[in-house]
C-alpha cells in the first residue's frame, strides 16, 4: 500500500492533534487533582476548628446541635499554712503547716445549641485529690456548673465577634466547711456562685485573637459550726472575684494548632464570722500562663493538650490538661 504526500501530511497532523488533545487532557486531569474537592478543608474552616478546640468557651453551636467533651486536668499547689490557734482563754500559738495538693479532675461537658446564637452547657466534674505532705486523700463529685453563651450580633468580616455568658455554680462537691479542714480534703467550694461576662474574638488569618472579662459573685455560707484554731466558725463570705483573659490561637497546619493565653483573677478579701469575733482575710491575685496544642486525629475530631504554670503565690504551681470529643450514638442530630 502506497501513501501519497497529501496522505502523509494528513497523517502527521492527525497524530499531532492526538498529542495535543492528550496533553490538554493530562493538564486538565492534573488541575482537577490539585483542585479543592467538596469536603476538603480550607483556611477559614481550619482556623475556625483551631479556635473552637483552643478556647471552647468562645464557640457557639448550631440550633439542635449537641456535643459531649471529656477532659482530664491536673494541678499542683504547694503552700505553707500559718494559723493562729487558741491554747487558753487569753493565749494563742502560731502553727505552720506545709501542704502539697495534687488534684485530678475528670469532667464531662455537654453542650446544646438552643438557637444558632445561644448555647447551653453543663459540666459534671469528678475530683481525686491527694495531699502528700499530710498523707490525705479524697474522691468525690465536684461542683456542677451550668452556663449560657449568647451572641447578640451576627459575625461580620473585619469586625470582632462578641459573646455574652452567664453561669451558675452549685455546691455539689464536698465543702471545706462541713468538717475539720485539718483532717479532710474538699472537692468543692461549699457555696453557690453566679458569673457573668463578655468574650471577644477577632480573626487575622491565620490567627484568632481573643479576650474576656468576667465577674463572679459568691454567696455567703451560713450555719457552719466548725471549729477552726480553737474558735467556732459560724459563717463565711468568700468574696467576689474579677477575671481577665487574653490570648491567641494559630493554625500551624490543617492538623496541628497552637494557642497561648494569659489568665488573671482578683478575689476580694473574705470575711470569717466566729462566735466571738469577725476576721477579715487577705485579698488574692492569681495569674496563669497556659499553652495548648491541638492535634487533628480524624477529619471531625481534635484532641487538645495544654500545660501551664502559675505566676503568683496564690496560683497553682503546675497545670496539665487533655480534652477530646466523645462520639456517642444518638448524640448527634439526624
Amino acid at each position: 500500500m502506497r501513501l501519497t504526500c497529501a496522505g502523509v501530511v494528513c497523517a502527521f497532523f492527525l497524530l499531532e492533534s492526538v498529542y495535543v488533545l492528550a496533553d490538554v487532557e493530562s493538564v486538565d486531569n492534573a488541575r482537577n487533582a490539585l483542585g479543592k474537592k467538596e469536603g476538603d478543608a480550607d483556611s477559614a474552616q481550619a482556623l475556625a476548628e483551631v479556635f473552637q478546640a483552643a478556647e471552647k468557651s468562645y464557640t457557639l453551636l448550631k440550633e439542635g446541635e449537641r456535643t459531649l467533651t471529656y477532659g482530664i486536668d491536673y494541678s499542683l499547689v504547694r503552700d505553707t499554712i500559718i494559723e493562729t490557734v487558741r491554747t487558753g482563754e487569753d493565749s494563742f500559738s502560731v502553727v505552720g503547716q506545709s501542704e502539697a495538693q495534687h488534684t485530678f479532675t475528670n469532667s464531662f461537658t455537654f453542650d446544646y445549641g438552643v438557637w444558632n446564637n445561644l448555647t447551653f452547657s453543663i459540666r459534671l466534674p469528678f475530683v481525686a485529690k491527694y495531699d502528700t505532705e499530710r498523707d490525705l486523700s479524697a474522691y468525690s463529685l465536684g461542683d456542677i456548673s451550668a452556663s449560657l453563651r449568647w451572641q447578640p450580633w451576627n459575625a461580620q468580616r473585619g469586625k470582632p465577634v462578641t459573646t455574652l455568658y452567664a453561669s451558675v455554680g452549685l455546691p455539689t462537691g464536698d465543702s471545706p466547711y462541713d468538717s475539720e479542714a485539718q483532717d479532710n480534703l474538699s472537692s468543692g467550694s461549699g457555696n453557690y456562685s453566679i458569673s457573668a461576662g463578655v468574650n471577644l474574638s477577632y480573626v487575622i488569618d491565620p490567627v484568632v485573637l481573643f479576650g474576656s472579662l468576667g465577674y463572679t459573685y459568691n454567696f455567703p455560707i451560713k450555719n457552719i459550726n466548725q471549729v477552726r484554731g480553737g474558735r467556732l466558725l459560724k459563717s463565711v463570705n468568700t468574696g467576689s472575684a474579677l477575671s481577665f483573659n487574653m490570648g491567641f490561637a494559630y493554625a500551624l497546619s490543617y492538623d496541628v494548632s497552637l494557642a497561648a493565653s494569659y489568665q488573671m483573677a482578683y478575689n476580694l478579701a473574705p470575711e470569717f464570722e466566729f462566735e466571738d469575733a469577725t476576721l477579715e482575710g487577705r485579698e488574692q491575685t492569681s495569674a496563669l500562663m497556659n499553652f495548648s496544642l491541638g492535634l487533628r486525629t480524624s477529619p471531625d475530631y481534635i484532641v487538645n493538650v495544654n500545660a501551664g504554670f502559675g505566676l503568683t503565690e496564690d496560683s497553682p504551681d503546675v497545670l496539665l490538661g487533655l480534652s477530646m470529643p466523645l462520639d456517642i450514638a444518638g448524640l448527634k442530630p439526624e
